[in-house]
């Protein structure tokens, strides 16, 4: 069974619980837009949120033949893969004599949302660069296999050769830039639902769609801009803050950094949770409980999944020189 966020909501008799579901779909197109396998059931010791699947790692081939000869073999490949699912999110506190005297602004709603936020910001961040191991030095540890990690090495992996650093070289190597965004876009079966990059290669990428024609934007029912590339949603994926500062999800190395598309569907690239609409929990305090200062949590439980390595791709090492 397959569930969105959205169709989460719909089963969620509390309002509070919906208005929490609507934050996290307002401060994520990603998570808006993902379908989310909701068949993790953690079974009877409660220790584990696995999900096993197979993934396509190569697909078949077909030839031709002459009369009385034979067809070489050739089989498609899988492999059984183990990802899961963790706990994300956080709790806060409100006095009650804050929140009584809050005026304009709901304190427990604006410490709500910035959590969510926070929530939404972290997942981005283990999408691209989360881990399955527990030790695996540049990555996030511990939690599941990103993008980074699942792409690396592969086909689908592809190396930009332009140099987009400044405004006279991106109108040189234009068409160029273009030849290899055509080369992303194809590398995605099924072509792609999102384009998922950090703030300055969205810049860069907004400026050459422009020049190509290929730039729209509208809101959506959130009153959001969406921007796309070729009518395919370019996303930045912002930053997250780390307990000392905030770092770009997607990184830029050297001058360098990296677009990823993905194909959103259970057949590709999609969300993975519990049983039921149990992906997005949230707990709020009882202000006329008695204590002075009253906690509340907000939690995401998710992974991600790739069933298939050819509904994802990335380009990387693209130099925009920031």
């Amino acid at each position: 069974m397959a569930i969105t966020l959205a169709e989460a909501k719909v089963g969620m008799a509390d309002k509070v619980d919906q208005r929490i579901v609507d934050m996290f779909r307002r401060s994520s197109l990603l998570l808006d837009q993902m379908v989310f396998d909701n068949c993790i059931s953690p079974g009877t010791g409660g220790s584990t949120l696995a999900y096993g699947y197979v993934q396509l790692k190569t697909p078949a081939t077909a030839a031709v033949r002459t009369i009385n000869t034979e067809y070489a073999p050739g089989e498609a490949k899988r492999e059984k893969k183990t990802t899961g699912a963790i706990i994300m999110g956080g709790s806060f506190q409100v006095d009650r004599v804050l929140q009584n005297t809050a005026g304009a602004v709901d304190e427990l709603a604006f410490q709500a949302e910035q959590k969510i936020k926070a929530t939404a910001n972290y997942f981005h961040h283990l999408a691209i660069n989360g881990s399955g191991a527990d030790t695996d030095e540049g990555f996030v540890a511990g939690t599941f296999d990103g993008l980074r990690k699942l792409l690396s090495g592969s086909s689908s992996e592809l190396v930009c050769g332009t140099d987009l650093t400044t405004s006279a070289k991106m109108d040189e190597g234009c068409n160029a830039f273009l030849d290899e965004m055509d080369m992303l876009m194809a590398s995605v079966e099924g072509g792609a639902s999102v384009l998922m990059m950090n703030r300055d290669m969205l810049v860069k990428l907004r400026s050459i769609a422009r020049r190509a024609g290929y730039y729209e934007r509208s809101k959506d029912d959130f009153g959001r801009v969406v921007e796309t590339y070729a009518g395919v949603p370019m996303l930045d994926m912002g930053r997250y803050f780390d307990g000392t500062q905030s770092v770009d999800v997607i990184g830029t190395e050297g001058g360098k950094t990296a677009i990823y598309a993905v194909g959103l569907g259970l057949d590709g690239f999609h969300g993975i949770s519990p049983t039921g609409t149990g992906v997005i929990c949230s707990y709020m305090p009882d202000m006329m409980a008695p204590g002075a200062v009253k906690t509340g949590e907000v939690e995401l439980v998710a992974g991600v999944a790739l069933k298939n390595t050819m509904k994802a791709a990335c380009l990387k090492d693209i130099a925009i020189g920031i």
